[in-house]
């Protein structure tokens, strides 16, 4: 062994060809810590100073390449001054740097994934051959930053500046095959092939039939295009960048006006670049926001995994109900692998459960998503029935009737029966109290909540409802189902609306009582789509449903009087007494059309300021200021309260289930991760500004109590 770290060590192999392979201990994954680093550079010198290695090969010793860098440091670090974190980006490139400068041939032999800072070390070999099974990329925008490890210099002097764009600002995931194709792979191969290729790739560089110094060369030098077209290039690709990722998320453009300004650059030049922008992007709220979700996400995992282990086997699931919902959840679980029986009491219902189905598997065949077998194998795991024969066998059963009280647990008393003991009901509600539904049942332990949401297909999130009665098991079960699924299951107890409608609600709410002092429906979409959620609140309303709105706010004003019982006639209520359901219908606050191509699209609809004249103000200019606060407060306060009354275990599930449930502009991170931008005590003074409002506008005993103590949700 010619060097043995904690992550990385060297040994000669045949030939003088030397074998460099990164196997973080304790890990289950390679990742870039900064331990790992410095333990690349210590391997570099050793293998500088060894004069038997005549080539080396680099490889991994886990079944993933290298993730990319250690995210879990990135909170401390981003802490810092710019010219601190700047630092530390040329610390690490020197280690890279030291890599290539290496004068052998070097190959990366990719074995599996190898994303952002794996990738960036795989460029700074001379050659990368990967498996088959490969994935690389740079996905660093989707964390609020670019490539900071060589990435933005490297690649578009390895494959062009078009390619190296689409690469970076994009931040996608790619196959070996794609690699191949841009020129980021120099080749593929079987998988089992992997590391003799690699070594046969050195051979030939040592027997003088391939040059491997030319090919270092060119990323130590300038890119090869003349000032014009350098200049050309760079605008169309800031201009199509810029489009794409609109001003909310600036770190894909920072990444093509860092490429560009260090384009006529060498090596050393334009990483100094790379990390002087990369610690200015490292600064901005985007990329402390889209961090903090990345480490949300992981812990939302991590308790997930915790809690899935009580799970009992899945292996035939059922589902009751076979309209739009129940069809979405049959194709959801059948494409994922679990077989599953669609019951109804009429034929009708299950052919429209089956055209739901396939005509979600035909479009991913036209998309060439899949194949037109794989295609005839998931509606096959798809049984439509009318009666219960079948259903001894199945290990899940998800209640989708109407939204009832009285059906829904008539419904699940009957599917009692039929069941063997130990099944797992649960019903896809979303305003009902599981505690209630669990009145009608015999084993109230075996059942629980499973809110999907709509479009099942695309929406990630469920919402796992504990009863009182609910047991860990069936939590587990259910939360190992919606994971098979696909989904990202959030675990939450019972209460009117459980999370996601109780903290949605009063968001409508303080829409009403904009519109009652005169606000200007389609002007508060504007303000609120320019901050960044994909639609303003008249228009999501209309795609949810106004008439499935007025029921649940009727459960939301039941179950918390004090804050969402209001005095006054909400302009959605005048929507569904005059039959203007939205999307549904084709009318509600906007009118629904169909395209040239055939879509839906939305138009003013002059009506509906007649309609609503009566019950609000006078018209009145509001600036997008107090639009925002008076639509913002009254989600996040209901947030903090389901952290208070522990309906959600933590604040990363809280601002997650927001992300994935109801489209929560990522990169202002969740409500109570808004709540910190703001700063808490902030925050608190913004509700005390608008408590007179109402009692959705108050803040909570806990927001006050940690404003006080100088407290934020996320350290």
């Amino acid at each position: 062994m010619i060097y043995q770290g904690n992550a990385v060590s060297v040994q000669l192999l045949d030939d003088g060809i030397a074998e460099l392979k990164f196997d973080l201990q304790g890990e289950s994954v390679n990742k870039f810590n900064q331990e790992t680093v410095e333990d690349l550079g210590k391997a570099v010198e050793a293998v500088k100073t060894n004069s038997d290695i005549k080539g080396l090969i680099v490889t991994s010793g886990k079944g993933v390449f290298i993730v990319g860098a250690d995210i879990t440091e990135f909170t401390d670090m981003f802490k810092l001054p710019e010219d601190e974190i700047a630092s530390w980006c040329l610390k690490s490139n020197e280690v890279f740097n030291a890599l290539e400068d290496l004068d052998i041939p070097k190959v990366a032999a990719v074995n599996g994934i190898a994303l952002g800072g794996g990738l960036e070390l795989c460029l700074a070999a001379d050659f990368r051959v990967l498996s088959e099974k490969a994935q690389v990329g740079l996905p660093e925008v989707k964390l609020g930053l670019y490539p900071g490890f060589g990435g933005t210099v490297r690649l578009p002097r390895v494959i062009g500046v078009d390619n190296a764009v689409e690469w970076i600002a994009a931040g996608g995931q790619h196959k070996a095959d794609k690699a191949l194709s841009v020129g980021v792979a120099d080749a593929v191969v079987a998988h089992d092939e992997l590391q003799n290729a690699a070594i046969d790739l050195v051979k030939q560089c040592l027997a003088g039939k391939i040059d491997f110094r030319a090919k270092r060369a060119e990323k130590l030098e300038p890119l090869k295009l003349p000032p014009m077209e350098n200049m050309m290039a760079f605008q169309t690709c800031t201009a199509m960048v810029m489009g794409q990722a609109g001003k909310n998320y600036p770190a894909p453009v920072a990444a093509v006006n860092a490429m560009q300004k260090h384009a006529g650059m060498n090596r050393k030049e334009a990483q100094e670049v790379e990390a002087k922008g990369f610690a200015k992007v490292a600064k901005s709220p985007q990329a402390t926001c889209m961090v903090g979700l990345f480490l949300a996400d992981q812990q939302v995992k991590k308790v997930n995994g915790k809690t899935a282990k009580a799970s009992k086997e899945i292996n035939q699931a059922a589902v009751l109900g076979a309209g739009i919902m129940g069809g979405g959840i049959a194709f959801q679980s059948a494409s994922k692998g679990t077989p599953i029986i669609m019951k109804d009491i009429a034929d009708k219902a299950l052919d429209l459960g089956m055209s739901e189905a396939s005509k979600l598997l035909t479009k991913r065949v036209d998309r060439k998503k899949m194949k037109p077998a794989k295609m005839a194998q998931v509606l096959s795991s798809i049984r439509p029935t009318l009666n219960y024969g079948d259903f001894a066998n199945v290990n899940v059963v998800v209640e989708a009737v109407v939204e009832n009280q009285k059906v829904k647990q008539s419904v699940l008393a009957e599917v009692e029966d039929k069941v063997t003991e130990g099944t797992v009901l649960a019903s896809n509600t979303s305003t009902i109290s599981i505690t209630k539904l669990a009145e009608a049942l015999k084993r109230p332990q075996d059942f629980a909540g499973m809110h999907f949401f709509n479009p099942v297909h695309m929406m990630p999130l469920v919402e796992v409802i504990r009863g009182e009665k609910t047991s860990d098991e069936t939590v587990g079960t259910l939360v190992a189902y919606a994971q098979k699924m696909g989904k990202t299951p959030i675990v939450v107890n019972d209460c009117p609306g459980f999370l996601v409608n109780r903290v949605l609600f009063p968001y409508f709410g303080g829409f009403g009582m904009l519109m009652r002092d005169g606000a200007d429906f389609q002007a508060v979409d504007k303000v609120m789509q320019k901050f960044g959620w994909p639609m303003g609140p008249a228009y999501l309303m209309d795609v949810v449903g106004i008439d499935t709105g007025v029921h649940a706010a009727e459960v939301m004003a039941e179950g918390y009087p004090e804050r969402m019982q209001y005095d006054f006639k909400d302009a959605s209520t005048v929507m569904f007494e005059n039959d203007r359901y939205g999307q549904k219908n084709g009318v509600g606050f906007y009118k629904y059309e169909l395209d040239k191509k055939g879509k839906t699209k939305k138009v003013v609809d002059e009506s509906t300021y007649e309609l609503i004249k009566p019950h609000v103000a006078d018209s009145k200019e509001f600036d997008a200021e107090e639009i925002i606060a008076r639509m913002m407060i009254p989600m996040c306060t209901e947030t903090v309260r389901c952290l208070e009354d522990n309906i959600v275990g933590s604040a990363a599930e809280a601002d997650m289930a927001m992300i994935y449930g109801i489209g929560f502009p990522p990169f202002r991170g969740g409500p109570l991760r808004y709540i910190d931008s703001v700063g808490v005590k902030e925050f608190v003074a913004l509700c005390d500004k608008y408590a007179h409002l109402g009692g959705i506008y108050e803040a909570p005993q806990m927001l006050k109590d940690m404003a006080s103590k100088g407290e934020s949700f996320f350290a």
